[in-house]
């Protein structure tokens, strides 16, 4: 703020002046002009600015599919800071850690959770347009879009008749060691954003895919099990159904013979086919791993 330097010496030499003066005597009041200068403070930073939270779904999904697929996303966060908070409260000593993730440091597990509540998903999508035409397929509920689109994932029409919501966690005779990881949304999805470039970063991947072959991941290469993706959705699953949906019990289950007889012979059908190119896979869910290759189970 700066003052005229003439109008403050003209004002001081006044004031005897002005209260000397004989009652009722008028007092000549001086005009002062006071200039002031406002620095604009520069546009403030905002580091958050542009930080997408939420997972963008595509506008070839119409009113219903949106719905759904939203609702799914949600439950994907809910499932995943569960088992965030189960490790942040347990650390690596808990029963279920140590079956999934054996010895391995809790870090990077707590970090994949949050990254799918937390991280940036600008540029991730989730689209229903079929735009790689392999929708049509007998079994593909959806796929990742690979080297076309590596943030871009299509939902299938059969996704809406086969997924569950958690609500529905440890009905129907399901058992985490004998059902398909894929059956709820939520671990559906959580499938599917892993292999996106910007929440699994290239090193979310498939190093065991059953139950059993995950148990045998934590004792033999824990810091495998640690990013391994069906593992991940495994104990996610598993955490939630003991701690949230049956308190203290759960529905982990019992490996069935089957399931261990698949496991040793790793039966599971494995062909190296372009990302986005159909196969022919009837009857199996199919899904499209980082290395192009199309995985049905």
């Amino acid at each position: 703020m700066r003052f005229s330097v003439l109008a403050a010496l003209a004002t001081t030499l006044a004031l005897p002046q002005a209260f000397a003066a004989p009652v009722g005597t008028e007092i000549l009041e001086d005009l002062v002009t006071v200039t002031q200068y406002v620095d604009s403070a520069p546009t403030a930073y905002n580091w958050a600015e542009g930080w997408v939270k939420d997972f963008p779904i595509h506008s070839s999904c119409n009113a219903t599919e949106s719905t759904q697929i939203r609702k799914g996303l949600k439950e994907l966060k809910v499932i995943s800071l569960h088992a965030r908070d189960h490790v942040l409260r347990f650390g690596n000593s808990s029963d279920h850690y140590i079956k999934y993730f054996g010895s391995a440091a809790a870090a990077e597990v707590v970090g994949w959770y949050d990254r799918i509540v937390s991280a940036d998903k600008t540029g991730v999508l989730f689209r229903c347009d079929d735009i790689d035409g392999n929708c049509h397929q007998d079994g593909w509920a959806g796929h990742w879009r690979g080297e076309n689109a590596t943030d871009e994932t299509v939902i299938c029409p059969l996704s809406y008749t086969s997924r569950k919501y958690l609500s529905q966690m440890c009905s129907q005779g399901y058992t985490v060691a004998n059902s398909p990881n894929s059956g709820y949304w939520a671990t559906d999805l959580m499938h599917r954003v892993f292999h996106t470039t910007s929440i699994g970063e290239d090193v979310a991947g498939h190093y065991a895919d059953t139950y059993a072959e995950c148990l045998e991941l934590a004792i033999e290469e824990p810091e495998k099990a640690v990013r391994n993706s069906a593992t991940l959705r495994l104990f996610a699953l598993d955490v939630y159904a003991y701690d949230i949906t049956v308190p203290g019990e759960g529905c982990t289950g019992k490996p069935s013979a089957v399931a261990a007889v698949s496991s040793t012979s790793k039966a599971a059908t494995t062909t190296a086919v372009q990302s986005a190119t159909p196969a022919d896979n009837s009857g199996k869910e199919c899904h499209t791993h980082a290395d192009g290759v199309v995985h049905c189970s």
